[in-house]
């Protein structure tokens, strides 16, 4: 009597196996009518391979693969304020994966509509699939052809309600997503859902690292009637303070605009830094405890 082939194959992982657990035996003497169910085995190549179920149920309590949920390639902060004529949001094109600047040209402002545009931070892949599930969204509205599309308030109504569901099933998708738009009667609208569901709208938004360094110079210079070149240079500002103090940040950004006309994303710039300050020179020569 043969012993039965281990599920673990060193040169193959865990759980996948070959052979008499993928082909068992058939019986001597089976008949071969027509109507007899017959496994046919592959004449040529390596034998197929299979999942163990054993593998499967020991993997957990109830038999599921379990997956990680922590992200891998992330996007850092976001930034957004309104103005007079509509709204500005603003994010830097890195993917980093953890302190490796790994992609830098992944863009992470999306035109929803012609209204509205949203923005990201957090695991990028878990924002494909936000970008996703809005495109078919909008698809949907285009096949409709009557005229109306997604305002910006119901795309974030729809967001909230997706972050907050993905949360309850302990999947949620690791992201701060930003949502910025003019609504039909042209009043602009701004808002943040965070991973878990949690949102907020304001004249002023910024997630992650700009949430500490960005917000209080937005919250300072910030009026509801500034204007476009206005807004942008408070924008080109925080950018800058963020790309002197963020680590995950590169000098290579993106603004999104909407006003009433439409909507549209820049091409990628740079902005002029300067790193010939006295203090930059020798940082730590006043701080405690250095040599």
């Amino acid at each position: 009597m043969q012993a039965r082939q281990s599920s673990h194959a060193p040169a193959i992982g865990p759980g996948v196996t070959g052979g008499p657990l993928a082909h068992p035996e058939r019986p001597t003497g089976q008949s071969q009518d027509r109507n007899t169910h017959v496994t046919l085995l592959p004449t040529s190549g390596n034998e197929a391979l299979v999942v163990d179920p054993a593998a499967l149920t020991a993997s957990g309590a109830n038999g599921f693969k379990s997956h990680t949920q922590y992200p891998y390639v992330t996007g850092t902060s976001v930034l957004g304020v309104t103005y007079k004529d509509g709204v500005l949001i603003a994010c830097d094109t890195l993917g980093a994966y953890g302190s490796t600047k790994r992609y830098k040209s992944f863009q992470r402002l999306t035109e929803v509509n012609g209204s509205c545009v949203v923005g990201a931070g957090g695991e990028l892949s878990d924002y494909q699939q936000i970008c996703k599930m809005l495109d078919e969204l909008a698809t949907e509205d285009f096949c409709m052809d009557d005229g109306h599309t997604m305002t910006p308030s119901e795309v974030f109504s729809y967001l909230t309600r997706v972050m907050y569901a993905r949360r309850n099933k302990f999947d949620p998708l690791w992201n701060s997503v930003v949502v910025g738009g003019v609504n039909p009667d042209g009043t602009p609208f701004l808002g943040n859902v965070s991973m878990i569901g949690t949102n907020y709208t304001d004249e002023t938004i910024a997630t992650g690292f700009g949430n500490h360094l960005a917000r209080p110079l937005m919250r300072e210079k910030h009026r509801p009637d500034m204007s476009e070149e206005e807004a942008i240079k408070l924008l080109h500002e925080c950018l800058l303070v963020l790309y002197y103090r963020d680590k995950t940040s590169i000098n290579k950004f993106q603004v999104a605009k909407v006003t009433k006309d439409g909507s549209s994303v820049s091409e990628p710039f740079s902005l002029e830094t300067k790193w010939d300050y006295k203090l930059f020179e020798n940082p730590s020569a006043k701080a405690v405890g250095t040599w």
